[in-house]
């Protein structure tokens, strides 16, 4: 394109001097009245033709701007690389950068730079055949020619500041939502564990010979829980979240009772449901990646108590369960919330490489502890507990996603939480111990169209302290 303009001006510049020269000879001439007019309708000719090098000039002088521009962006290899797909054979990564194309491309209009194709036939044959064509299509066909020559064609794409998206296995996505769009999200969420608890109670004599009774309690807890969150883009890289959960889950406990004789397994049900807790993220994008620097998304979330807590759940104990002789102990329904404040500050990470997406979550969570915290037994008593501080808990997952085409994608990942061991008045609670909680995660995406997406994942647990399996289905609607 450029030397196509260089030529356009060359010749351009050739007439001009012809037609100086004509008009040169023509004031020699006797003034004749057809003379005259010729004459006349050759300095306007000059003029419009002088008013289009100054136009093309000033065209050449933004191309080489515009230039400057993009090779400061990019690099000619680069930009080849992610236009692979649209030039054709033979054209190199710096012919792209500097605006030029194939015939195809040039014809149709694509290139980002201004038309300077339109130039009527008259102006680059020359002034002899521009003359032939009379008088009065001069004026009109230069003022067409500058028109045409200032009109741009097209604009060069804009450079994507946004991260790729992905199919979602994490509970943070990656992807904010445009500015001033809404997205619903509805989704259900089902869990299933499974734990196996044995207790001796007694003493060894010597090895395998126990004098005592042994408790063996086999406890299956299924959960379910369908919420609807919203997100909202404030600027395009700030958005905010509110998720609002509906729980119920359901326990099965398998146990034989301590300090009885007896051998029949005896099976304990619990169940409960409600509100769960309320939680509210904001993120905010912190920068613009590329192929060689991941995007960073900075977010925190809150997450309330409006759920129903542990403490609140009566225990089956007909005295206190400290030393409780009477009753198993377990709670007679379960809870649908943690009944602590907490707050999550984190860090999403995603680096696009065609054609996978890796990406990755640092997060912490802290629970505020509660002061004077009491739990119910069954006959109306509060037992007094005291202070309860949670345990903190680190996160860190990471993943890799692929398109599979402009519809699907496919994920897979691993999620690891370690739990910080909880305390009663200052001390580490008897039997409270650090966890570590693993998963592998697999998910798949399908985009329905532009407002409709399906996300699914499936989770299973690595260690036994995880849930033995996760089941997560989205369907994000934008608005």
């Amino acid at each position: 394109m450029r030397k196509r303009s260089m030529q356009g001006i060359r010749q351009a510049g050739c007439s001009t001097l012809l037609l100086l020269g004509g008009l040169a000879h023509a004031q020699n001439l006797p003034d004749e009245g057809p003379t005259a007019a010729k004459l006349e309708a050759l300095k306007r000719e000059v003029a419009e033709q002088a008013a289009v090098l100054d136009a093309m000039k000033r065209s050449m002088a933004q191309q080489e701007a515009t230039i400057r521009e993009l090779r400061s962006i990019v690099g000619a290899d680069a930009l080849a690389n992610k236009r692979g797909g649209q030039r054709g054979p033979g054209v190199t990564g710096a012919d792209i950068a500097t605006g030029a194309a194939t015939a195809p491309a040039a014809a149709s209009g694509n290139t980002g730079l201004p038309n300077t194709r339109n130039v009527p036939v008259n102006q680059a044959q020359g002034p002899a055949q521009g003359a032939a064509q009379g008088p009065a299509q001069g004026p009109a066909n230069g003022s067409t020619t500058v028109a045409q020559a200032q009109e741009p064609v097209g604009r060069p794409p804009e450079r994507d500041t946004r991260p790729p998206e992905i199919a979602p296995i994490f509970d943070q996505p990656g992807v904010l939502t445009p500015p001033g769009r809404l997205v619903v999200e509805p989704a259900f969420q089902y869990g299933y564990s499974s734990n196996n608890r044995v207790a001796l109670v007694g003493y060894t004599v010597i090895p395998a010979i126990l004098i005592g009774l042994i408790d063996v309690r086999e406890v299956k807890t299924s959960t379910y829980v369908a919420s609807v969150a919203f997100r909202y883009g404030i600027t395009k890289r700030l958005e905010i979240e509110a998720k609002v959960p509906y729980v119920h889950s359901s326990g099965s406990t398998i146990s034989r009772e301590v300090f009885t004789g007896t051998a029949v397994d005896n099976v304990f049900n619990s169940s409960g449901s409600g509100l769960g807790d309320v939680e509210a993220t904001l993120r905010y994008q912190l920068n613009y990646g590329n192929d060689r620097m991941p995007y960073f998304v900075g977010w925190l979330r809150y997450k309330s108590n409006t759920g129903k807590s542990p403490f609140d759940v009566v225990t089956d104990c007909v005295q206190r369960c400290i030393g409780n002789t009477t009753g198993t102990g377990l709670p007679l329904g379960m809870p649908t919330g943690t009944g602590f404040h907490a707050i999550q500050p984190g860090i999403t990470w995603l680096l696009p490489t065609d054609p996978a997406v890796f990406f990755g979550t640092f997060s912490y969570l802290h629970n505020f502890g509660r002061d004077n915290v009491s739990r119910t037994v069954l006959n109306g008593q509060k037992e007094p507990l005291g202070k309860i501080e949670p345990g903190d808990i680190f996160g860190f997952n990471f993943g890799m996603g692929l398109a599979l085409n402009e519809r699907a994608s496919f994920s897979i990942g691993y999620d690891q939480s370690i739990i910080w061991p909880t305390k009663q008045n200052g001390q580490t609670v008897p039997g409270s111990v650090r966890i570590t909680q693993g998963s592998l995660l697999v998910g798949y995406s399908y985009r329905f169209s532009d407002r409709y997406t399906l996300n699914i994942s499936v989770g299973a647990g690595l260690t036994r302290d995880t849930p033995d399996l996760q089941v997560n289905v989205r369907l994000p609607i934008t608005f």
